[in-house]
């Protein structure tokens, strides 16, 4: 066997975060069923309620999802009376997701998920930062949008 095989498992970069990013999500399972929602909810919703109101181009575009994908997560979440979906009055081609009273009351129902997944992962705050960084790097972007 061929230790520098480029096809070898363990010679890919995409693996592990591949691995790394699910075994993460499932550790929010728990957490997020207590509040009834998925991961891409949960996500979905943290941008929502960082900005009040956005247009759902640019919710997808800060989520890295296109809209085949975040549609039924937005029609979902319209349907549990979390958010309102319009069309701007000032120009109807664009869709704008709004957080609900509903969707703030449940903002405070899911504060304390961040601290719990903080607390099931082996990673020091400047180890987190630091992957965090690497992390955005990879996506060239920036974190801060």
């Amino acid at each position: 066997m061929n230790k520098n095989d480029p096809l070898l498992l363990g010679n890919q970069l995409c693996f592990p975060l591949y691995a790394a990013s699910r075994q993460i999500i499932k550790k929010y399972r728990p957490f997020l069923d207590e509040i009834g929602l998925t991961y891409t909810q949960y996500i979905t919703m943290m941008v929502i309620w960082e900005y009040n109101s956005i247009s759902v181009k640019e919710l997808g575009h800060k989520l890295f999802l296109d809209s085949g994908t975040l549609s039924p997560v937005l029609k979902s979440l319209e349907a549990k009376g979390y958010i309102d979906r319009r069309r701007s009055e000032d120009d109807e081609r664009i869709l704008t997701a709004t957080v609900t009273e509903e969707g703030l009351r449940l903002k405070e129902r899911a504060s304390s998920v961040p601290g719990k997944i903080a607390g099931c992962l082996r990673l020091s705050p400047d180890d987190g930062k630091a992957l965090y960084d690497l992390l955005y790097k990879l996506l060239d972007h920036d974190g801060d949008e």
